[in-house]
């Protein structure tokens, strides 16, 4: 059985350097790039199994070379580099469906982390083939049934709150805007406020801490929306 590939594409030497020692040590066989034409022709003839994706890079653009892979191969999780300060970058990223993303300047050995947990998340279940049942730390839920547990016990959800909870606990790592929370929850009726997301968002906390004050199971990512708490994985 082949190693899990990973193919890198960064404009940065020393950076490509780093991660390739650190990945390398954890198993992992590593494809590498310096801009975007090198990357996309390596993404056609190495077939990885994830992709780290610097934004910044010469050639074909970071996003334009996104898309292009996310239209070649649907299926293969991709990892988005920022560098500080490109916020803008960031959320569009986020929103056209990154499986995480991570800012420079970055732990190496952070990063191939990232890496294990988004192979674990994403090979596990065929994108096309949505799961029926989630479960993240101390949270199970059944979709069909809108059942939702956490630490053990059953919560009462309602529907928009079950929907809610349900794109988080699908993509942890993604932070979700309120205008895509609100696209999931109510399937396009933009005429919905963003105050209504606030709204479900206190509910469930409310509701989740009186099972467990800590950690806060949805974090604020100001300026941004919401994700899934990452302490919660490590909950039990």
């Amino acid at each position: 059985m082949r190693r899990q590939r990973i193919l890198l594409i960064d404009d940065e030497q020393h950076i490509i350097d780093v991660v390739v020692y650190i990945l390398e040590e954890n198993g992992f066989e590593v494809l590498t790039a310096l801009d975007g034409d090198a990357g996309l022709r390596r993404f056609h003839e190495g077939a990885p199994d994830l992709i780290v994706l610097d934004l910044n890079l010469p050639g074909i653009a970071g996003m334009a070379l996104f898309h292009e892979m996310r239209r070649a191969r649907p299926n293969v999780p991709i990892i988005m580099l920022t560098s500080r300060g490109e916020e803008i970058d960031r959320v569009l990223g986020l929103e056209m469906g990154a499986d995480d993303y991570v800012t420079k300047p970055f732990s190496p050995r952070e990063l191939a982390a990232r890496v294990k947990s988004v192979l674990r998340r994403t090979l596990s279940v065929p994108r096309d083939e949505p799961q029926k049942h989630l479960s993240h730390g101390p949270i199970r839920m059944d979709c069909e049934a809108f059942a939702f547990v956490y630490f053990g016990r059953q919560v009462q959800l309602s529907r928009a709150e079950f929907k809610l909870m349900e794109c988080l606990v699908r993509f942890p790592a993604r932070v979700f805007t309120r205008d895509v929370l609100i696209d999931r929850i109510y399937d396009g009726e933009h005429f919905v406020t963003d105050r209504s997301v606030d709204a479900h968002i206190k509910r469930i906390r409310r509701k989740l801490a009186e099972i467990r004050a800590e950690p806060d199971a949805i974090e604020t990512v100001h300026g941004l929306g919401y994700k899934l708490n990452s302490n919660l994985e490590a909950a039990t």
